[in-house]
């Protein structure tokens, strides 16, 4: 084995200490920078699993909220409707009322104009007496004057 390496040119204590040296720079390259990569690469595969999940969560978080939004939407516009028609019923109410009122008072309108018409009726009927009995008088006296 010897005559193989001398044949060769290879000296067995270089190749030792070069063997040594290689070892010494394995160790140190897998000590301070391979060990700090793997940590390094470990913890953004971390984070990126932990913000595909984050998104995950708030993908679902959306899609409940926007179901309790659409709920929500939903739950006001049956309460706007209910509320519009209990108005409209209330102003249809109102209406009937003031219409009613209306009736009323232009009934009494109408009754009091029809009374003053009466009155005022009967005032000229009575007018008209007292002046046909004064023209009457008046005629009398001048038929016994002549």
């Amino acid at each position: 084995m010897e005559g193989i390496l001398t044949t060769f040119g290879i000296d067995w204590r270089l190749l030792l200490i070069q063997a040594a040296n290689f070892g010494i720079l394995l160790f140190g390259l897998w000590y301070f920078l391979y060990t700090p990569m793997m940590k390094t690469l470990e913890d953004r595969r971390k984070k990126v699993s932990q913000g595909v999940l984050d998104a995950q969560t708030a993908e679902r978080k959306l899609s409940e909220i926007e179901g309790a939004r659409a709920s929500v939407l939903a739950n006001a516009g049956k309460e706007a409707d209910t509320i519009l028609s209990h108005a409209q019923s209330r102003a249809g109410a109102k209406e009937r009322e003031m219409l009613a009122h209306a009736e009323v008072s232009a009934a009494s309108v109408l009754s009091e104009a029809e009374a003053q018409a009466h009155e005022a009726k009967a005032r000229a009927i009575s007018e008209s007496k007292e002046e046909v009995a004064k023209l009457i008088v008046l005629g009398v006296e001048k038929m016994l004057a002549k």
